[in-house]
């Protein structure tokens, strides 16, 4: 803990006033890459904070990369009006949000906006009553909030530090008073949501918004925060480029080229901002061509032989958050085409194609899982699962690609609905649903039964509604600690099982806790048929044991495996 007297001496070295009264957008930018870098250096603590010990923990990373895509916002932005640079934070963290952490985060910095929208500074009063705006609007995001979480921290925060607001209060002091209580609060949450207690860990969410906060307290008091905004940009793997391409190489295929663009209404007319003169520049120049407006932000994807025309274009009305273009003559060779050429071609085969009805989006882990939900009709696979939750962004980004009026969403994890519910509330192009499907044998089960020639899609949901209610899912995954839940002891390498959300078996043997795992599944009525998904860690050997172990023990039973090659679980196993 760095001591007073020695925060008061930086902060005086730092040029930030101990009586700083208002703030504007050019500390408000300090501060929040202040926040996502502290953030970064915790990620790893706050994805251990998982509930159940399993190495699945990813709210730490869902949480920085939601927080990094508002900085990217602002990287090359200069300027000291608040609301403006609030705003634009928002607008990133809106589309990168990942996970229900970082949605929930990315709302209680878009209530922060609203709150700020009139502001070009920013007194102690106005960031009081944008704070309590912020946490409406994180409430609001959640359809059944529950205490003991990020929303409790920032509610239990918000209102100790507002509520000591005083004719003498600073910026320093809401802040300071924000980070005490939200510690405070942290660390009553297993008091308030009994599987923490169980657990032994504090709201993993809750820490993450801690640590921001803390970030942006401590630059408040001095302390000077590096954000290495590059430290996480791809860069090409020279080991995959084809060495045939070189200084005699003739161009062939053209640049795949992708912008974010926030428009400035320095330069046009935001608000009505006509995306169709673009698009229709784009088909000029290019193809496979997606391009959309959300708000104040455009995102277009081209392949062109001249990116530099579509730089220059789209300069005319806004400025660029992110800019990425790759060479597609690098990776290609005669035998096999390559990613960008296959999305091309496909985009070319779906612009062909006249509009239907109903599209489909999944998410999937595993070449397997994909291929199987490509082969019951997904139009769209956004890549995705547990340590690996897409952002709002790859739903709009797969939305655009389907031609339909109704577009079937399957997040296909609890903690992906929520990302996939706030691109489809952006989303205008189409109808988009999305069908709450936890994990992939409730979306695989719900597709299987969709009846797509149905007119009414609410009879088709209603339907998949049903069958997913008919199936029951377990996981099997190793143990990363020792634990006690749910009337089970758990000792760290244990493989342990889990159905919905109960850890209900843990042996030191994995074949042992699949057989009672399945065992389990199947006690309940009417349950005939187990799908086994392995994972990229499962055995053969252990796939005929368990096979031969249901066929003798449950002879009525059918079973089958699907090569699924999903990341975290060796085996999900999905009981109908």
């Amino acid at each position: 803990m760095v001591k007073e007297k020695k925060k008061k001496t930086t902060a005086k070295k730092s040029g930030v006033s101990k009586e700083l009264k208002s703030i504007g957008g050019a500390l408000l930018k300090k501060m929040a890459l202040g926040g996502a870098a502290r953030l970064r250096s915790k990620s790893d603590e706050v994805n251990k904070l998982n509930v159940f010990p399993v190495p699945d923990g990813d709210t730490g990373d869902n949480m920085r990369m939601t927080i990094e895509s508002g900085i990217a916002a602002v990287e090359n932005m200069d300027s000291d009006d608040i609301a403006a640079v609030m705003k634009a934070i928002s607008h990133g963290m809106l589309l990168g949000a990942r996970g229900n952490s970082g949605v929930i985060l990315s709302q209680f910095f878009s209530g922060l906006s609203k709150g700020l929208d009139k502001s070009k500074k920013a007194d102690v009063m106005t960031m009081g009553e944008a704070l309590k705006k912020g946490v409406e609007q994180a409430y609001a995001s959640v359809m059944h909030p529950a205490e003991g979480t990020i929303l409790t921290v920032a509610r239990e925060s918000v209102e100790y530090a507002v509520n000591r607001i005083t004719p003498q209060s600073t910026i320093r002091s809401l802040f300071g008073d924000l980070v005490k209580e939200m510690y405070a609060s942290l660390e009553r949450t297993p008091e308030a949501l009994a599987v923490l207690k169980e657990a032994g860990v504090v709201d993993s969410g809750g820490a993450g918004l801690f640590y921001i906060m803390d970030g942006f307290n401590r630059v408040l008091n001095g302390e000077q925060i590096s954000f290495d905004s590059t430290s996480e940009v791809s860069k090409v793997n020279t080991a995959a480029i084809d060495t045939d391409f070189g200084p005699d190489s003739v161009m062939e295929y053209g640049y795949c080229t992708e912008l974010l663009i926030q428009l400035m209404n320095a330069k046009t007319d935001v608000e009505g901002f006509d995306i169709e003169p673009l698009k229709a520049f784009l088909c000029e120049i290019g193809n496979s061509v997606v391009c959309f407006k959300t708000e104040s932000i455009v995102k277009l994807h081209v392949h062109t032989m001249t990116p530099e025309k579509v730089l220059e274009y789209c300069r005319g009305f806004g400025e660029f958050i992110t800019i990425k273009i790759e060479n597609m003559s690098l990776q290609h060779t005669e035998n096999q085409e390559n990613d960008e050429l296959k999305a091309e071609k496909q985009a070319n085969d779906e612009k062909k194609a006249p509009d239907k009805k109903y599209g489909i989006v999944a998410v999937t882990n595993g070449p397997g899982v994909e291929a199987l939900f490509k082969e019951l009709g997904t139009d769209e696979i956004v890549q995705g699962g547990q340590t690996q939750n897409p952002s709002t962004n790859d739903f709009l980004d797969a939305f655009a690609k389907v031609s339909a009026e109704h577009i079937f969403v399957f997040p296909n994890n609890g903690n992906i609905i929520m990302a996939a519910t706030q691109a489809a509330e952006i989303y205008d192009k189409a109808k988009v649903h999305v069908i709450p499907s936890k994990n992939i044998g409730t979306g695989y089960v719900a597709i299987s039964s969709a009846e797509l020639n149905n007119d009414s899609p609410d009879a088709i949901i209603e339907e998949m509604m049903k069958a997913m209610k008919r199936v029951t899912a377990g996981y099997i995954s190793p143990s990363i600690r020792d634990a006690d839940m749910n009337g089970v002891h758990i000792s760290k390498g244990d493989t342990i099982g889990i159905i919905e959300k109960q850890i209900v078996v843990s042996e030191p043997d994995r074949l042992e806790a699949a057989k009672l795992l399945v065992s389990m599944l199947l006690s309940a009525d009417g349950k005939f048929m187990i799908t086994g998904f392995t994972g990229k860690d499962s055995n053969a050997d252990e796939c005929m044991a368990l096979e031969t172990y249901i066929k003798e023990v449950h002879p009525s039973v059918e079973i089958y495996f699907v090569d699924g090659g999903q990341e975290v679980y060796p085996y999900i196993f999905v009981a109908e």
